[in-house]
């Protein structure tokens, strides 16, 4: 079952649109929905108490196992929602965190996924043990404090997250030394960044003709896929990165955890930001892509808007041309329209890559490739 909370924010969700395409991704079945209003999280119950019975109703009624709320919840929240409700409760981070649980295929990102789960049971140790009486003193030692059993549970999570930073630490290493050769090279870098699910591998495959995974689903990408194109409009190659799609809420968890994949993104000269031009909400979605981009700190990269899905949009939506300019943060930011399924405005975008990476290539180029340059570009 899942619940929405409308606090009057901007960007609320009152269908829960996106929780449920996070809850199948995840590999569970919606079977009830319900949104409420309220001024301000309850903070017992997070919806109230009347909220919190009619909840308990619904997930009978529809024999929901497990509850959904589309907002993060404390660990006090959660654990009283449960007593509550009589059944597991579970908050968007967590969703969010066993699909990319589930999703993670290299060593780097089982990492990242592994130090972020971690890092959010932490904090909710007290809910997941219900025998938290004290151990009792050794032989000899009338009935000594001991340790909690909370207190053992703890120190052994930050021990496991202690090894696993660690270990995440010498695999960054490893990707910086790879940077730093491809800086050596003066390699041109661009970086695929945008919403989950706007077509990001779709792109990536239409460009270099890789095979990286790509679906109609939420996260199909986690991992960090780099490739060289070669633009034969400049006469030079260049190196092109799919990274992990942003989303609503994103966890703080995971952004800190993931500093190693979006680094891709915050040492790049170029953000292709990828944007699902057939979803209504895509104002939205780019909101939040320029709010995740200024957290790790990419917000100076120049960027190209890349309007994906073309040939999603109905005839009366459809621009007038493929190339023009949009306001992004009080300044104007080329855009592009295409389709990666049917190729429509590919060679506009290799175009626009080969005029962005040229003013590095000039030294570099033959006259051949001069020549080449002069004909694409009449």
């Amino acid at each position: 079952m899942l619940v929405g909370v409308d606090f009057g924010l901007p960007h609320f969700d009152a269908e829960l649109e996106e929780l449920g395409l996070l809850s199948q991704t995840a590999g569970l079945t919606p079977v009830a929905r319900l949104s409420c209003k309220r001024k301000a999280p309850d903070a017992a119950l997070f919806v109230g108490s009347g909220k919190a019975e009619e909840i308990r109703e619904l997930a009978e009624l529809h024999r929901a196992s497990e509850v959904i709320f589309d907002q993060a919840l404390s660990p006090a929240q959660q654990r009283n929602l449960e007593r509550a409700l009589g059944c597991a409760v579970y908050d968007r981070t967590f969703l969010i965190l066993e699909i990319f649980a589930q999703r993670a295929r290299s060593h780097e990102g089982k990492l990242q996924v592994e130090l972020a789960r971690l890092q959010y049971l932490s904090t909710r140790l007290v809910r997941r043990w219900s025998h938290l009486e004290r151990q009792t003193g050794g032989a000899g030692v009338r009935g000594g404090p001991g340790e909690k059993q909370i207190e053992l549970d703890r120190r052994m999570i930050d021990a496991s997250i202690k090894r696993t930073r660690e270990r995440l630490q010498k695999v960054q290493k490893q990707r910086g030394t790879q940077r730093r050769q491809r800086e050596r090279r003066d390699t041109f870098n661009i970086s695929l960044v945008g919403y989950t699910n706007a077509g990001k591998s779709s792109l990536f495959n239409a460009l270099v003709k890789a095979r990286a995974y790509a679906a109609d689903q939420l996260f199909a990408t986690l991992d960090t896929t780099t490739r060289h194109l070669y633009l034969g409009e400049g006469g030079r190659r260049v190196s092109i990165s799919d990274t992990v799609g942003f989303i609503r809420d994103l966890p703080h968890g995971l952004v800190d955890a993931f500093k190693a994949t979006l680094q891709e993104a915050v040492d790049a000269d170029l953000l292709l930001h990828v944007v699902d031009a057939s979803n209504p909400h895509h104002p939205e979605q780019i909101a939040q892509v320029q709010e995740v981009l200024a957290e790790i700190g990419a917000q100076e990269v120049p960027q190209l808007l890349v309007f994906n899905k073309l040939d999603a949009l109905d005839e009366s939506r459809r621009p007038l041309q493929l190339q023009d300019h949009m306001e992004l943060d009080g300044r104007p930011v080329p855009r592009i329209f295409l389709s990666a399924h049917s190729g429509q405005g590919l060679p506009l975008l290799r175009a626009e890559l080969a005029a962005r990476a040229l003013p590095e290539a000039d030294e570099r180029m033959t006259p051949a490739h001069e020549a080449e340059f002069d004909d694409a570009a009449h």
